[in-house]
């Protein structure tokens, strides 16, 4: 079982911060071998969802209302780590980050940029394509939402 918080940007301590962010590197820079800017100045936007689990982060979403990223709310920068995926806890956090946009936000419609592969995930979460697969950071995603 993971502990599941939601912060803004400010309420993180620096240790909670550090730790998102080297969660964040680990996956998507040195696992996934992809240079992009993940320090984006919309972390201050959002809302933080932590997955905690003896102390460590190990799942993580950030949220944002509609308008602060697309039109819709939307969840972004979804990440497990390697060696707690076989928990399941993507699912976990992302039903709490629906949960949160639903409470923090009042909304149900959810837009999420997806990377391709990961697309029966988000299918088994209620999402839906919609579009065709782009490159984003040289990674194939698609257009997501649920309604």
């Amino acid at each position: 079982m993971i502990n599941i918080t939601v912060k803004t940007f400010e309420a993180l301590t620096k240790i909670e911060l550090y730790k998102l962010l080297q969660l964040r590197s680990e996956v998507f820079g040195v696992e996934q071998d992809c240079v992009y800017q993940d320090i984006d100045g919309k972390d201050q936007k959002s809302l933080h969802v932590l997955g905690v689990k003896n102390g460590k982060i190990v799942a993580y979403t950030r949220i944002f209302k509609p308008g602060d990223y697309f039109k819709e709310s939307s969840i972004g920068r979804v990440v497990v780590a390697k060696n707690q995926r076989q928990h399941k806890y993507g699912y976990d956090i992302m039903h709490a980050s629906a949960e949160a946009i639903q409470l923090h936000f009042g909304e149900t419609v959810i837009k999420i940029s997806a990377q391709l592969y990961l697309k029966k995930f988000y299918n088994n979460l209620g999402f839906s394509e919609i579009g065709d697969p782009y490159l984003e950071d040289n990674i194939p995603h698609i257009a997501m939402i649920k309604q």
